[in-house]
Order: structure tokens, then sequence, then C-alpha cells
């Protein structure tokens, strides 16, 4: 059961990591301006909260996982 939690641990830090960089690499590459309700919002936020929100749902999932394996053992 260790050996499962260090791979888990693992695999949830480049998780984050890859996370991070898709956030820079959209930041940095998107530049367009869309009408949203009459006023123009850039586009690199768009998939900034999407990523956001993944990012977020990974760390709710890890944190979850780490709660049942504390009352597991």
């Amino acid at each position: 059961m260790e050996k499962s939690g260090t791979t888990l641990e693992k695999k949830y830090r480049v998780a984050l990591v890859l996370y991070a960089g898709l956030a820079v690499l959209s930041w940095f590459t998107l530049d367009a301006r869309i009408p949203v309700g009459g006023r123009l919002v850039e586009l690199k936020f768009v998939p900034l909260i999407i990523i956001g929100g993944l990012a977020l749902r990974t760390m709710v999932a890890m944190r979850a996982e780490r709660i049942r394996r504390k009352n597991s053992s």
C-alpha cells in the first residue's frame, strides 16, 4: 500500500506541473479578444479558467485520497 501512495504522489506532482505548463503556454500564445456582453474579453482567460478548474479537481481528489488512506490505516 505504501508503494502505491508514493506513486500517486509522484503522479499528482507531475499533473500539477503539467497544468502549470499548460497555463503558461496558453497565457503567452493566445492573444485574441472576443466580445462578451458588449465588452471585449481576452481569450487567454478561458483556458486559464478551465485549466484552473482541472487543477482544483485534481487537488480535491488527492486530498480525498489522503483522507481515505489515513482512515484505512
